[in-house]
């Protein structure tokens, strides 16, 4: 039997060469040199006021490298970076052997600000330079994550009046039943679980009352609807995603299709995607031609949308709600969705009865009324009308000839709460009322339209799902907008970076 060496994997006591740990090629090496010699850091270190007196500070530049080679390797908490910086050689070379504590970390990452957006800006101008943005497919999507906030304490203003009242109810009710129990005939000890009980929903009413006074409105939307506030971080929103309701933000991303190059990075408290786009749009201004096409998913399509990128001259491509139902490749899809597991039930099921449809309705000659199945009359209560630009004619039945109808489970949805049926007979378009929802569907629904949705999907997700999966953000460690829009571009630098060593910057 061969015999082999044994591997010895315990301590070594051994002296290292830190400049002979970051090797040409790799993504750290890229990550020195640029914050090295590409970026300027002049606003970030014109905040440290230490040059008189005082101790000395860490260098934002050696915190920056730190804390980008901490997201590249999917260590995200601060706790994580500090631990590394101790105990792995890789980060000390980055670092130069330093040290900082995990509080350091974390208020440099929360106190970035603006200075953020200035690096993400400037490593653009590299990607550009190195060839790396195309300018011919920018794709938008976002992905919403749960933040440092508790889904718990969302709510209303009225939420939060009526939990602290009841909170301070119940107080008052624990003291008058202790003060009636404390007399001279029985006397009576609060106890100990009691008293803490007082005490803490005390304490969490006065909490509530102060946060109404510090927040005398509800949040309300760009259209004035109230949206739930949060009493831990108000900037975040509650909002529904594919594994349950989150707590948390939107992290958007503009990608350029070349190399997948984020070119603009918005976090936003809120789970509409739709009031995003224009602003994602806006963004990246500066390096979109006039050949640059925009394509986006359904979540941000709407008519007010797609009327402000024909404003703005916008060469866009956004798919809505029903493209994959009118595209025959997709056919089929949805009866799938209803598989519960693979197991599931493969027995026919007895279909709904459907309501009689408008071919079933016979329109006089004239157009003054129409006839029902059960031979009864509908008057016109609108004879020129205009449905989702179309021209309409709209027919009401008579109480009198609908409650007594024998038929009536089979023409109304609802028989039991609906009065009586209305018919719509559409005559086609009005002239000049074609709106930008119908000429976006046309454009999507092309054989171009078809490659450029297409194109979408393969720019956008691969970013997602390396940021998400390879770099384990799976939520946001901070509160504030502010803040985490900053965490966000962070990781989008960070992506851009890998994307600058892998295409041979600095090799």
């Amino acid at each position: 039997m061969a015999h082999f060496k044994t591997p010895d994997y315990g301590l070594k006591m051994i002296p290292v060469d830190f400049s002979q740990q970051v090797l040409p090629g790799s993504i750290e090496f890229a990550l020195c040199h640029l914050v090295d010699h590409e970026l300027d850091l002049s606003g970030l270190r014109s905040g440290y006021r230490n040059d008189a007196g005082g101790a000395s500070a860490f260098d934002p530049a050696v915190l920056l490298k730190i804390v980008l080679l901490g997201y590249s390797r999917g260590l995200v908490s601060s706790r994580a970076i500090a631990s590394a910086c101790v105990s792995n050689v890789l980060f000390m070379a980055v670092s130069g052997d330093s040290c900082p504590h995990f509080t350091t970390i974390a208020a440099f990452v929360s106190g970035l600000g603006e200075e953020v957006g200035r690096c993400f800006t400037q490593v653009l101008l590299v990607c550009d330079r190195q060839g790396l943005i195309g300018r011919e497919l920018f794709a938008i999507d976002g992905v919403k994550l749960p933040s440092n906030a508790s889904k718990a304490k969302s709510g209303k203003r009225s939420d939060f009046e009526r939990e602290a009242a009841k909170m301070e109810a119940a107080v008052r009710q624990m003291m008058a039943s202790h003060a009636a129990s404390d007399d001279d005939t029985n006397p009576h000890t609060e106890g100990e679980h009691a008293r803490r009980t007082r005490e803490r929903l005390t304490r969490e009413a006065a909490q509530i009352r102060g946060w109404l006074e510090r927040n005398p409105a509800d949040r309300r939307g760009p259209r004035g609807a109230v949206r739930l506030s949060n009493r831990t971080d108000n900037e975040s929103a509650k909002m529904a995603t594919g594994k349950g309701v989150i707590q948390g933000y939107t992290g958007v991303a503009t990608v350029d299709a070349r190399a997948q190059i984020v070119l603009d990075a918005q976090a936003h408290g809120s789970g509409s995607e739709q009031e995003l786009l224009i602003g994602a749009i806006d963004g990246v201004k500066a390096y979109r031609s006039a050949q640059t096409a925009i394509c986006a998913d359904a979540g941000y399509h709407s008519e007010a949308n797609l009327k402000a990128l024909s404003v703005r001259q916008v060469n866009a491509w956004i798919c809505d709600n029903q493209y994959r139902s009118r595209d025959p490749r997709y056919a089929g899809q949805s009866a799938h969705k209803s598989k519960p597991d693979p197991l599931w039930d493969k027995s026919k099921r007895p279909k709904k009865p459907s309501c009689f449809g408008v071919s079933e309705f016979a329109l006089a000659a004239d157009a003054s009324h129409c006839t029902c199945p059960a031979g009864k009359r509908l008057y016109s209560n609108g004879s020129d009308c205009t449905i989702g630009g179309h021209k309409a004619m709209k027919f009401s039945g008579a109480a009198r000839d609908c409650e007594p109808c024998a038929l009536r489970r089979q023409c109304l949805r609802k028989p039991d709460t609906t009065r009586v049926r209305q018919v719509a007979f559409f005559m086609g378009k009005r002239d000049g009322a074609t709106s930008h929802t119908e000429r976006m569907k046309q454009r999507v629904d092309s054989a171009q339209g078809k490659r450029m949705i297409a194109a979408r999907f393969a720019t956008v997700e691969p970013v997602f799902g390396n940021l998400r999966h390879n770099k384990r953000l799976t939520r946001f460690t901070l509160r504030g907008r502010t803040k985490v829009d900053g965490q966000w571009k962070l990781m989008c630098l960070m992506h851009n970076i890998e994307k600058l060593a892998h295409h041979g910057y600095a090799g």
